[in-house]
């Protein structure tokens, strides 16, 4: 009876580790709310023409580094974008005001996260300063659509037309 007693807990410690594992998966998705760590930082906006499917939470890097979060996704109705709020960690606090920031996909179908691109500027980042050069999200389903249609379009523009012979 010894050894079914320690199958049982070691069964038991298996399945509480699995639990662990899934909650501290489910804290590292964006958007969930939850964050384990990480201090909160500085915050910076962005606009961009799309956002495609950014989430709140998703990460902000730099030279693929993980530098930050985003924290905020709003709508402006005076010039139609969206504002995107960043928190960027305080260590990070040296990123010229003059960098780009572009909506990327982390692989084929992956999610979206915002890439900054460091600028040269002397002056830097701070609390409330804006990101004034932007790149919008590439939505695969505008490119898809793109595609084909230039395709359609070529195909109907340069077949060519059928000519009736002449018989002698």
């Amino acid at each position: 009876m010894r050894p079914n007693r320690a199958l049982e807990i070691g069964t038991g410690l298996f399945v509480l580790l699995g639990f662990a594992a899934l909650f501290f998966l489910t804290t590292q998705l964006p958007g969930s709310g939850v964050q384990v760590g990480g201090a909160s930082g500085y915050a910076v906006t962005a606009r961009f023409d799309n956002v495609g499917d950014l989430k709140t939470g998703s990460p902000v890097t730099l030279a693929g580094v993980r530098i930050g979060r985003v924290t905020g996704i709003s709508f402006d109705p005076a010039d139609f974008k969206a504002v995107v709020t960043l928190d960027i960690e305080k260590r990070y606090d040296k990123i010229p005001d003059d960098s780009d920031a572009s909506i990327q996909t982390a692989g084929l179908l992956g999610g979206k996260y915002v890439g900054i691109g460091p600028g040269g500027s002397e002056t830097y980042l701070h609390a409330g300063s804006t990101i004034e050069f932007t790149q919008s999200a590439i939505v695969l389903e505008t490119l898809v659509n793109k595609f084909f249609a230039n395709f359609a379009s070529r195909g109907s523009a340069g077949a060519p037309e059928a000519k009736e012979e002449k018989q002698p």
